[in-house]
């Protein structure tokens, strides 16, 4: 399906003069309670002009708060409260405890006053994209923060805003395939619209023998920030990232243009969506993607715990197991290894086209090492005739599935660090997780020896990267507060820590860096290791306090994914923050969302 709307120049005086007559000028959003909100009667008709489809935030945590509280309600609600389904199907719950901050929650006190606090105040169950043009022209009239969600996966508060208006695409559920032809991919392709999430594209396509590449987690959505943001999944060792399997985006800008986005159709905006960041280009309705015919996946799952925190030998044995990592990504396998001061499970690495006994043999070295070290170690090696059965075996069942409280952080390791300076690694891994932090490597080769000639907006990093490493602190729920101060007070702490104790393979030309190499002092331990560390990251999995989130996600890329910003969203509509024009705002007392100016 091919969708395309010139811009208007009609459409353009329109918004211009909206922007003179209704405060679109405005430095700051309105917020409920200004002269600005609309009445009552605007929200009504409002509401009738996109078919009663508006739907008024009620916080799911009101139950387990007087004068709402219901015990047995507010019981099960605390059971429930980790499963990402339970949130999924609301249009304004926040996942993300550190983002929430306590707002309305299930387990602060019952006294607590049940706040909107950080929620959306209106959510627009879209159903197509005329939802979508009418809202964020009513938005751009009445001059409202806009969000974009689906499940509201977000680590950073991209999906949420005080006093906001969201667009919420959760029950756009189509999925249709096909053979695609293209001057640049003929083969079988799958277009889905945006509330579609990973468990429905993944069996949809097992039923026609093919894969997709989607991320581990069976409730993301890929349309969305998954995709927009890069998206590794347990098949990007075999394909890539989700961003490299584009074939076109289907998206209403900021001016209410519907528009096709593809290398040969508004190549911009294609090359921005993919990879460059979602909530702020514009709201995508809908992708098509390339798929694979399936095959049969291998499954392992390690695990070993240090019996003897006096030895070093566990330590030891973590270091081996980066030493081998790169054996396994080049084969084709994605890695998920959780370590702490205590245990270290992989879980799973996914081997695609790989038999049991091909894995064994894969893995053989490694078990050697633990074998030398007198480490015991349990096991599972599970061959499965397709990737969804993998999947639903070893990957869904993960609890890392589910809602966690905590907060994280972490950094894209470049292959050379891990191959070069394993020791210096292992050192500041056992530091790390001496704080009480978990260390999730996760191993992969998204390179161009796996992905060819592939033309997008995914971080440079990505391409040199042998790990993505995310750190992350826990606490059970509900020490919900505890976890937030921790994690803003100690993140970015911990990745300084990292930092100091890993000095990466001194290049053998040192006068041609590479392209995300920065700074002049490139002998000092800290310059050398920024170069290669602290200048990449996952933008979907990373901390919100991130100080120099600019490169850290975008890169070299940044100035151009500006530019194209601007001339899609000239009005500045879409903000999330972190996203690419995100530092036009800011983010004021009470949740107020303000314009910055020259003396803020």
């Amino acid at each position: 399906m091919r969708l395309h709307r010139s811009p208007s120049l009609l459409l353009l005086c329109i918004l211009t003069v909206l922007q003179a007559s209704t405060g679109l000028s405005s430095n700051c959003r309105c917020m409920p309670g200004d002269s600005c909100w609309p009445s009552s009667t605007d929200w009504a008709r409002f509401n009738t002009s996109i078919g009663g489809r508006l739907v008024s935030t009620q916080p799911m945590g009101q139950p387990c708060h007087d004068p709402f509280y219901t015990a047995s309600e507010c019981r099960s609600l605390r059971q429930q409260w980790t499963k990402p389904e339970l949130h999924d199907a609301s249009s304004s719950s926040i996942m993300a405890a550190a983002v929430a901050n306590e707002t309305c929650d299930a387990f602060s006190p019952r006294s607590k006053p049940c706040k909107l606090g950080e929620m959306v105040r209106y959510a627009v169950n879209a159903s197509s994209t005329d939802d979508f043009i009418q809202t964020i022209r009513f938005s751009q009239e009445r001059n409202i923060r806009l969000v974009i969600r689906n499940t509201g996966h977000d680590y950073l508060g991209k999906s949420t805003g005080a006093g906001a208006l969201s667009i919420w695409t959760h029950y756009l559920k189509n999925i249709d395939f096909l053979n695609y032809t293209s001057s640049h991919y003929t083969g079988p392709a799958v277009r889905m619209t945006a509330g579609v999430q990973g468990a429905d594209i993944y069996e949809a396509a097992h039923r026609r023998g093919l894969v997709i590449v989607g991320g581990e987690c069976a409730t993301v959505g890929p349309v969305g920030g998954y995709t927009q943001g890069g998206g590794h999944s347990a098949l990007s060792s075999r394909f890539g990232l989700g961003a490299d399997q584009v074939l076109e985006w289907e998206v209403v800008d900021g001016m209410g243009q519907l528009l096709t986005a593809s290398p040969t159709q508004n190549p911009d905006l294609y090359w921005a969506l993919s990879g460059g960041g979602g909530g702020t280009y514009g709201v995508v309705y809908a992708m098509t993607v390339k798929a694979f015919p399936d095959f049969p996946v291998t499954g392992v799952v390690l695990q070993f715990e240090n019996s003897n925190p006096s030895s070093p030998h566990f330590f030891e044995a973590v270091g081996h197991y980066h030493r081998h990592l790169a054996t396994y990504t080049t084969a084709g396998g994605m890695a998920i290894a959780q370590i702490t001061h205590s245990s270290f499970l992989l879980t799973p690495l996914t081997l695609p086209a790989h038999t049991a006994v091909e894995a064994k043999k894969l893995l053989a070295p490694f078990l050697q090492d633990l074998h030398k070290l007198n480490i015991s170690y349990a096991l599972n090696i599970t061959q499965s005739p397709s990737y969804f059965q993998h999947y639903i075996k070893l990957i869904e069942p993960n609890p890392t599935q589910l809602v966690q409280n905590g907060q994280y952080g972490g950094r894209l390791l470049p292959l050379n660090l891990i191959q070069h300076n394993n020791s210096q690694l292992t050192d500041a891994v056992q530091r790390i997780t001496a704080d009480g932090v978990t260390f999730v490597g996760i191993g992969l080769n998204v390179s161009s020896s796996v992905t060819g000639n592939i033309w997008n907006s995914v971080l440079p990093a990505w391409r040199t990267a042998a790990m993505s490493v995310i750190l992350s602190t826990y606490a059970i729920f509900p020490r919900v507060a505890f976890i937030y101060f921790v994690s803003v007070c100690s993140l970015t702490q911990i990745l300084q820590k990292l930092a100091h104790r890993c000095q990466p393979h001194r290049d053998e030309n040192p006068s041609k860096p590479n392209d995300d190499q920065m700074g002049p002092d490139s002998d000092s331990l800290e310059s050398r290791f920024g170069v290669l560390y602290e200048r990449g990251k996952d933008k979907t999995q990373a901390d919100p306090q991130e100080p120099d989130w600019k490169q850290t996600f975008y890169g070299r890329n940044y100035d151009l994914l500006y530019a194209i910003k601007r001339k899609y969203d000239p009005f500045r509509t879409f903000y999330a923050p972190t996203a690419v024009g995100s530092e036009d705002w800011q983010v004021k007392a009470g949740g107020r969302l303000c314009q910055v100016t020259k003396t803020d």
